[in-house]
């Protein structure tokens, strides 16, 4: 595949966790990459150990469900580089609350991320895109929601099935403009949030997973690479699952 030599990447989340890796895995790829986060600091440190490894890494603290703020972001980012071509949008939220006690503010608080963010970043990015006549733009949206359920997760699995909806029809939206929309629907990845984990409920999801082992961040971010690819350019309104197998069985 050709490299990303000469491209732009936005990473929203990009601070840590699988947006992390995506950024990670662009940026080895020689893209320069931009990681968003409403945490300005790890956003910062995130940018500088990437750059440290060689190449250009660049943080812009923005809260994705602040309109003015995403739009601030795209401007800078233009300022810097002059371009975007690839946006990930993958800012989001899971907090585990069970579906009797999900409160309007709780509801709300996850849809604003998880899918009015993803709105607001594709709608500050895609200008230059058009204007360009190229873009790739990669969601994040998960297994959850999407394929399967999980007890306490109604409100984040609504919200990943929610971007689809979106991604499909921003994707004809553009088809004539160059520019691909898909998204990735994640499984179990080892994030950081996983050492807040009990080993018997890590081992009880281990299970769930055919090829044995949980996914690295850096698992995701390739299959971000590769949407986000030149190659990739007849792919769009699409879904690609990173799971390990985990929706394969028909039964448990």
């Amino acid at each position: 595949m050709e490299t990303l030599k000469g491209q732009v990447a936005v990473i929203t989340g990009g601070a840590r966790g699988i947006g992390l890796g995506i950024a990670e895995v662009l940026r080895s790829e020689d893209a320069s990459v931009v990681i968003v986060d409403s945490d300005g600091a790890a956003a910062e440190k995130a940018a500088h150990e990437i750059a440290v490894s060689g190449g250009s890494a660049f943080a812009v603290e923005a809260d994705v469900t602040d309109q003015a703020q995403v739009s601030q972001m795209a401007a800078q980012v233009l300022e810097r580089f002059g371009r975007i071509d690839i946006l990930a949008a993958n800012a989001g939220i899971y907090p585990h609350i069970n579906l009797v006690d999900i409160t309007p503010e709780q509801w709300d608080g996850v849809m604003n991320i998880n899918v009015r963010g993803a709105l607001f970043a594709v709608q500050a990015c895609l200008p230059s895109m058009v204007q360009r006549a190229y873009g790739r733009i990669v969601l994040t949206s998960s297994i959850t929601g999407s394929v399967v359920g999980q007890p306490g997760y109604g409100h984040y699995g609504a919200s990943k099935a929610a971007m689809l909806g979106l991604m499909r029809s921003a994707a004809l939206e553009v088809a004539t403009d160059g520019i691909t929309i898909n998204a990735i629907l994640p499984g179990n990845i080892a994030t950081p949030g996983f050492n807040d984990l009990g080993p018997e409920h890590k081992a009880s999801m281990l299970k769930a997973i055919p090829l044995g082992f949980f996914g690295e961040p850096r698992d995701v971010g390739w299959a971000v690479r590769f949407l986000a690819s030149p190659e990739a350019r007849y792919i769009t309104g699409q879904t690609l699952i990173i799971d390990g197998g985990q929706v394969l069985p028909e039964s448990s």
